[in-house]
């Protein structure tokens, strides 16, 4: 889960790119870059916040009608700053790259790549891997001038290589900007336009629709799974499916906490989303027959659905935990450690809301249950009579392998406990949560009867079918899971 945005404007474009990504700064923490094209290269990037790393005197270098803009969430590779993002590659014209999401043949491409094409990497980002992917296979029918049916052609040869979740956007020196999504469209991609004062147009093309509306741009719409986007120098835009073989599974997860409420991801509204989902979760706490006196969010991402849950319920919304701002997103940490500890200085209570009432406390979703623990013991100090919890999502049991840093099932609290032993787990009355078909019902756009999302991480119905067992072992060894391995000795 990265933030990427790129636009092909008239003047200096780094301004903009920079309000971009802060507006997608919730997708990534770790890593932030830019870089802009005015006949070279410009780039910036390193570890940390955007307005740690885009500083005022960033501006002054990074010139050009035309640039990138990554925020960074690490699921793959390490801290290094050399994992962070945008990546450039001089030949073929040379060309600069983001990505958001996670490529599934990793160390077959590695292999490939090093060994057979004799390119070079310069880290262990599966980001710098598809750049080098898509270089290689440019340089065969590289020309002088890139015509959109030559590129098109490249990159149905792309798709051939690459299995697992990709939104791309790059630059081509001298040629455009470039974004395709993959045949899944597992990671949002959206484009928009914007008319200048001197009578012309420019594009922006961004992960979220508030990265565009925040910046004047109009939504002109979704890129589609396996649709390939070139706008050329002089900013015509040619579009082509690419891919072979095409079933749109975007994921689910966006909606549930991913995404701001304020986006609109495949023409779908996620704050309409999220209004759903508390209506349809009221329903089931409502047959349960316990007695609630106040429904209490978990900011920022609960509230949507708390209001909604509450007014179904018939009973008060109070905001009982105040949230620190200067806190970032708990669940994107790459440390459990540093996830616990944040819990307390992220989340203050108001003893006024919680002392000796039942709460029902609204939460997106349970993963690992330590956070969820911490916020019930937390509400009970302040004397609350009942704890109640309720999750907007379904259990979550199986790792995302497409960009969610969730990698092994033995962190998942609902992995191998009934809902019955998480309330115990986390030291709740009771937890209530959302049935899958629910879920799905509250995110399906009105119109599309038929519309399928990736739903792994909660049924572990893969969408790309190289995720079998024994893929998951081999990942969850690699990513440290002590207890597998002990299993499998």
């Amino acid at each position: 889960m990265c933030g990427i945005v790129g636009i092909h404007g008239e003047d200096n474009v780094v301004f903009d790119i920079y309000e971009a990504l802060l507006m997608l700064q919730h997708r990534g923490q770790d890593a932030a870059g830019i870089v802009t094209y005015d006949g070279h290269f410009h780039l910036k990037k390193d570890n940390g916040l955007v307005s740690d790393v885009i500083t005022p005197d960033s501006f002054n270098h990074l010139t050009g009608a035309i640039g990138i803009g990554h925020v960074r969430y690490r699921t793959a590779g390490n801290m290094d700053p050399t994992a962070a993002q945008p990546f450039i590659i001089n030949s073929p014209y040379g060309i600069a790259l983001i990505h958001n999401g996670n490529l599934t043949n990793y160390n077959e491409l590695k292999h490939i790549i090093t060994e057979e094409d004799n390119r070079y990497l310069n880290s262990s980002s599966d980001s710098e891997m598809l750049l080098n992917v898509l270089g290689h296979e440019l340089q065969t029918d590289a020309e002088r001038q890139l015509a959109p049916d030559v590129f098109f052609g490249v990159m149905k040869n792309v798709y051939k290589r690459l299995t697992g979740s990709y939104s791309v956007i790059g630059l081509i020196a001298g040629q455009g900007m470039f974004a395709f999504r993959d045949p899944h469209g597992i990671r949002p991609l959206i484009y928009g336009k914007r008319q200048t004062a001197t009578g012309g147009v420019e594009y922006m093309i961004a992960s979220e629709s508030v990265a565009l509306t925040s910046n004047g741009f109009e939504v002109v719409e979704d890129i589609q799974p396996g649709e390939v986007i070139y706008i050329d120098e002089n900013k015509k835009v040619h579009k082509q499916i690419c891919a072979e073989k095409i079933e749109h599974r975007a994921c689910i997860f966006e909606y549930v906490y991913l995404a701001r409420p304020d986006s609109l991801m495949d023409n779908v509204s996620v704050y309409k989303s999220r209004l759903r989902m508390g209506e349809q979760l009221a329903k089931k706490i409502k047959d349960s027959g316990i007695e609630i006196d106040v429904v209490i969010p978990v900011p920022d991402t609960a509230r949507t659905a708390a209001v909604t849950l509450a007014y179904a319920l018939g009973v008060k919304y109070r905001e009982g935990l105040i949230k620190n701002r200067y806190i970032g997103r708990t669940f994107i940490m790459p440390v459990q450690a540093e996830r616990q500890k944040s819990i307390r200085r992220k989340l203050n209570p108001i003893p006024l809301e919680l002392k000796g009432k039942k709460v029902l406390i609204v939460d997106d979703s349970i993963v690992r249950g330590n956070t969820s623990r911490k916020i019930v013991e937390l509400v009970r100090e302040q004397g609350a009579e009942k704890v109640y919890f309720a999750s907007c999502a379904p259990p979550l049991k199986f790792p995302c392998m497409y960009g969610v840093d969730m990698p092994t099932k033995s962190e998942f609290v609902a992995n191998n406990l009934s809902v019955a032993e998480i309330a115990k787990s986390i030291k709740a009355d009771a937890v209530f949560y959302q049935d899958l078909d629910d879920l799905i019902e509250s995110v399906k756009p009105p119109k599309s009867i038929n519309r399928k999302f990736c739903t792994a991480c909660f049924d572990g119905n893969y969408p790309t079918p190289e995720i079998t067992e024994a893929y998951l072992e081999n990942m969850a060894i690699e990513k440290g899971d002590k207890d597998l391995k002990m299993q499998l000795l």
